[in-house]
């Protein structure tokens, strides 16, 4: 299950993630926000991130205005590396490399069609599991 979440300034874009996933018959799990009215990034950064890291969802994915605040936000969190991600490219590289858990993007930064393509990069892409991605995703935790 995927967990979603964004501020309302990536509540439109969050809207067409949902449509894409469904399309793709991808089971989510809506963390907020509802509606366009200003809100705080945070409170969802840190939703998304508690259902991942208490394994009720697999995978994340956070849009804000920029997808700047809320990457940080999530990045707050120990066990959550959240990649900001605004091309297919760094989709696969963050997932191969990183094995990140939550992609981020910006809903004034991606457009829909772009944005539906990184998630499926992001979401397609497995971890390498190669020793020396494993040794710098242990540094970055400890």
């Amino acid at each position: 299950m995927i967990a979603i979440g964004s501020d309302h300034g990536g509540y439109a874009l969050k809207q067409e993630i949902i449509k894409h996933l469904e399309e793709r018959k991808i089971t989510y799990q809506d963390f907020g926000c509802y509606q366009e009215t200003s809100c705080d990034y945070p409170v969802y950064a840190k939703a998304v991130a508690k259902a991942i890291i208490e394994k009720e969802c697999e995978l994340g994915i956070l849009i804000c205005g920029t997808g700047i605040g809320i990457s940080i936000a999530a990045n707050k969190i120990p066990g959550i590396r959240a990649a900001l991600c605004t091309d297919c490219f760094c989709a696969e590289a963050t997932r191969q490399h990183n094995d990140a858990n939550i992609l981020c993007m910006g809903g004034r930064v991606v457009g829909v069609g772009l944005a539906c393509k990184i998630v499926d990069t992001f979401l397609d892409t497995p971890f390498s599991n190669d020793e020396r991605h494993i040794r710098r995703i242990r540094l970055i935790e400890d």
